[in-house]
């Protein structure tokens, strides 16, 4: 499994209309092969900042599957315009033994 993170920084005074835009878009990226789970959390102490959680079954189902997908374009035109900077997205996997 992969976990895909995305720190995600909302322009000043658009947070409402950003989480209503994610509210529609978690609907497409549920629907992708190889999609297992998702959390979007708000930052307490910091205005505007959001982080993504998505897991994945396999690396190449979110970087091919869903981001070479028409799908992905509609994801894209919900969402990318309410972030400055640009989101930074990184992957990892599990790490043997590091269970709780």
């Amino acid at each position: 499994m992969i976990l895909e993170v995305a720190l995600l920084q909302v322009r000043p005074g658009q947070y409402a209309e950003f989480e209503s835009a994610f509210d529609k878009a978690q609907a497409i990226i549920s629907s992708m092969p190889g999609y297992v789970s998702h959390e979007l959390q708000r930052c307490v102490e910091r205005d505007g900042e959001y982080i993504l959680l998505v897991r994945w079954q396999t690396l190449k189902d979110h970087e091919v599957g869903f981001r070479q997908s028409s799908q992905y374009q509609q994801w894209k035109e919900l969402l990318h315009h309410f972030y400055d900077p640009f989101p930074t997205v990184l992957h990892y996997e599990p790490v043997a033994g590091a269970k709780a």
